[in-house]
């Protein structure tokens, strides 16, 4: 039997209370707002071309006009939901088409996983949305309440009128970019121009001013208050990218071997003076750490909170500009190249070919070629067939038993159309159609009107010779009587 461990008694009889356990770190730390400084230089730049070109992109293209004829939107990208229709410039695509959206995200995703091989987390860094908005509103909060000194300064000093008109002229420029922003976002599920009137004359509908409003707040909580927390604690990418890292992918790396150690640069100190103390090119100036945007230190080595932008490159490059040293200190760089040059060996050339993204890139090919060669053969119609549960089959007085089918005709043709119902599977079936004129025999002629789902009711008779299993395969075969186009539908015929 285990013994249970007894306190030390005093010799006045008290017991001692064991001593205390050591501390250990807090399980919640509060969110430490990040200042980040404006950088300028090439990878700035680049940022500041994508994230214009992708801001101008989302506004303009719901203004964009497609002809599709007489009766039909001539928005060119359009989800439709109250006609369940999504137009995307010539290509037209209904609920039944749901595998080309698959097809998209799979084509999405496993571009994401090449351009993470190549360059780590470069979608992140320069087109992620939440990357260009989030620019954008610090942009905006530079303009108005000064860089990163003067915005910690304003945030630390007194709340006085100073302090309270910046931020209110901030959070009224912030606010009016969400309202453009969830605009915008409705102008893909509705008429652009017929909602912008709305909007003008105050008398949007109530759904779809929900619906702005929402995507409103959450673009102004997101890119004006959740920022790199998004990044980090939000999103699961960081957590993913590690698997498809190698060290063959170009990723922001500090040079260790040619900054380390660091010290502060000294006026009276030469840099043969400096190397020959041991220290290096960095001098520790932080200047890389004030203008990430998610507030790490890349001296520390590759981390999860990197978002590969490279604005501590430009930041670095400045520095070693102002003080005669070689740029580069921070760079884009693989692992490979980064062990070489600290063992004073010549690097091997960056290898944009290998396994992994030979793999990637013929993924790609070969799902953009399947939704190509799918998109060009699209049928102009679409059959489904759904055969009814209750009564499972019905015996009829002539000896026969009977299935009842809903079967549904989507004519995706601007005319009306003409279609022959046969089936197969099963000898001596007789079909009925109600409602179609009485119609009866071995093929019904059913029609459809155009841009529509027909239904239709069919039954199904059979001898109860021909139905030798409780289950039996039957197949329709729906037929184009002008243009031949055939689909087909798989169910079964129940009996006894």
């Amino acid at each position: 039997m285990q013994k249970l461990a007894r306190s030390p008694v005093g010799e006045s009889g008290a017991v001692t209370p064991p001593p205390n356990p050591p501390s250990l770190p807090p399980l919640y730390a509060s969110h430490k707002k990040i200042y980040p400084k404006a950088a300028r230089g090439r990878f700035r730049r680049i940022k500041w071309a994508l994230t214009t070109a992708l801001l101008a992109l989302f506004l303009i293209l719901p203004w964009l006009r497609w002809d599709r004829g007489a009766g039909v939107p001539d928005q060119a990208v359009l989800l439709d939901l109250d006609a369940q229709r999504f137009y995307l410039f010539a290509v037209e695509l209904w609920p039944q088409h749901i595998y080309y959206f698959t097809g998209a995200m799979i084509l999405a995703a496993i571009g994401l996983f090449l351009a993470t091989a190549l360059a780590g987390r470069v979608w992140c860094g320069y087109s992620c949305p939440q990357t260009v908005w989030t620019d954008l509103y610090v942009w905006v909060e530079e303009r108005i309440e000064g860089d990163r000194g003067a915005r910690i300064r304003l945030d630390n000093g007194p709340r006085d009128a100073r302090w309270l008109a910046r931020k209110a002229a901030k959070h009224a420029v912030w606010l009016l970019i969400a309202l453009a922003t969830g605009a915008t976002a409705i102008f893909y599920f509705v008429d652009a121009p017929g909602y912008a009137r709305d909007l003008a004359r105050l008398e949007p509908s109530t759904l779809a001013s929900g619906w702005m409003l929402f995507m409103a707040a959450c673009t102004y909580a997101m890119a004006g208050f959740m920022r790199e927390q998004m990044c980090v604690y939000v999103c699961p990418w960081p957590r993913i990218q590690a698997a498809l890292l190698d060290e063959e992918s170009l990723v922001v790396t500090y040079q260790d071997w040619r900054g380390e150690g660091r010290a502060p640069l000294r006026k009276d100190q030469g840099w043969e003076a400096r190397k020959s103390t041991g220290l290096g090119d960095c001098i520790d100036c932080n200047a890389c750490v004030h203008v990430c945007p998610t507030g790490i230190d890349i001296r520390d080595g590759i981390q999860m909170d990197c978002i590969s932008c490279g604005l501590c490159i430009d930041a670095c490059n400045d520095v070693m500009a102002r003080i005669g040293r070689p740029g580069d200190l921070i760079r884009y760089d693989t692992q490979s190249a980064q062990a070489a040059k600290a063992a004073a060996r010549k690097p091997e050339p960056y290898r944009l070919v290998r396994p992994r993204t030979i793999v990637y890139t013929l993924l790609m090919v070969v799902v953009s070629g399947v939704m190509a060669w799918s998109l060009a053969l699209k049928p102009a119609s679409g059959l489904s067939v759904l055969r009814d549960r209750a009564p499972l089959y019905v015996a009829l007085s002539g000896g026969e038993l009977q299935n009842s089918y809903t079967v549904k005709i989507a004519n995706m043709t601007r005319q009306p159309q003409a279609y022959r119902l046969t089936l197969s599977g099963i000898a001596g079936a007789v079909l009925n159609g109600a409602g179609v004129n009485g119609a009866e025999g071995a093929e019904l002629e059913l029609t459809a009107a155009p841009d529509t789902v027909q239904t239709y009711r069919v039954h199904v008779r059979v001898p109860r010779s021909a139905v030798a299993a409780v289950s039996t395969p039957i197949t329709f075969t729906l037929t184009n009587t002008a243009e031949g186009g055939v689909q087909t539908a798989a169910t079964v015929f129940l009996g006894p």
